[in-house]
């Protein structure tokens, strides 16, 4: 099981990562980040597809065809761990060395977005608010990783959670 988890977890980790350097780039050079969401959460189901392949892989290859719920939602929560740490990881390098103004410029962006889309009052405060706190988490370390966890960890729970209810097949209920 192992072997199946770590393989698979960093394979994930690398394509979840790759698709997030590259879409950041684009997005940062234009500074535009408009549809860079959609890119992100769909690559992250991409990546986490890997989920579903350890997990059927342990079940038809390493235990006779039979997979609990509880050990399938476990390899699954194994794989996008060490998926989402390859990326919160990434991403550390990434922001650090190669854009430290990253969130300066993402949190001007959605304001500027907002305002073209005749966003004004107190729809407006808000979200510049939102942005604050955001900007505040960005000045330590532990902030970024937090929040670059809750980016993408809850994606690979939900993945794990529905490939785990899939693929689990008790002695009772396996097909000749």
């Amino acid at each position: 099981m192992k072997r199946i988890v770590i393989i698979c977890g960093l394979i994930s980790g690398v394509i979840v990562s790759t698709f997030m350097v590259s879409s950041i780039a684009v997005c940062y050079n234009k500074e535009s980040f408009e549809g860079n969401m959609l890119l992100g959460y769909a690559s992250m189901l991409l990546a986490f597809s890997l989920v579903f392949v350890g997990i059927k892989n342990y079940r038809d290859k390493h235990n006779g065809g039979f997979v609990t719920f509880g050990k399938a939602f476990m390899i699954g929560l194994y794989i996008s761990l060490i998926a989402s740490t390859v990326y919160v990881i990434v991403w550390l390098v990434d922001y650090y060395l190669f854009i430290p103004d990253f969130m300066e410029k993402f949190a001007a962006s959605s304001i500027n977005k907002l305002q073209e889309d005749g966003v004004s009052g107190a729809e407006l405060e808000s979200k510049i608010a939102e942005m604050g706190t955001y900007k505040e988490f960005y000045k330590s370390p532990l902030g970024v990783v937090l929040i670059t966890y809750m980016e993408i960890l809850p994606v690979g729970l939900v993945v794990s959670l529905i490939s785990a209810l899939i693929l689990k097949r008790s002695g009772g209920l396996a097909k000749s």
